[in-house]
């Protein structure tokens, strides 16, 4: 959920890929805390923006203990409130939020937005728990050139099918 200007979103997450630090040498913590990376290091829930190849803004959010650099990248959703919202954002009204640049996008995240607390029931942007999906699939990740054979990725059955 996020409430830039007074204009809510709110996306049903449906599809996740899980980084794991130090033994993960396709997370961006791999190499140790940074200041770029920082946030994955901070407490379970604490939001990761980066910029991907220069041009898009990805979400993630911190996932392990303290000081480990865990983390969840949010790669797609469902969008249930302020489609017109993110219609504007995104410049279209199809394929509004179904991978990690475009969900941010959908979101209105930006850099700044780094290290927010999403689990903060005050916070601009948060996590919320919703509907539990049907059947969830781990799948190898995609879109990353190490360990992408790993089954860390996390989709809602109804985006396999549909």
């Amino acid at each position: 959920m996020s409430e830039f200007g007074g204009s809510e979103v709110r996306i049903r997450l449906n599809e996740v890929e899980a980084y794991k630090g130090s033994d993960d040498p396709a997370s961006h913590a791999f190499n140790g805390k940074t200041e770029r990376n920082k946030s994955m290091f901070e407490k379970p829930g604490t939001l990761y923006v980066y910029r991907s190849y220069g041009i898009h803004n990805c979400a993630n959010t911190s996932s392990g203990p303290e000081g480990v650099g865990w983390g969840i990248l949010m790669r797609g959703g469902d969008v249930l409130v302020g489609e017109s919202v993110v219609r504007r954002r995104r410049g279209r009204s199809d394929q509004l939020a179904d991978g990690p640049g475009k969900l941010a996008q959908a979101l209105g995240l930006v850099l700044e937005n780094n290290g927010v607390d999403l689990l903060d029931l005050e916070s601009h942007i948060r996590l919320e728990p919703g509907e539990t999906p049907q059947a969830v699939m781990a799948t190898p990740r995609i879109g990353i050139s190490k360990a992408a054979d790993r089954p860390w990725r996390f989709v809602s059955a109804s985006v396999l099918s549909g």
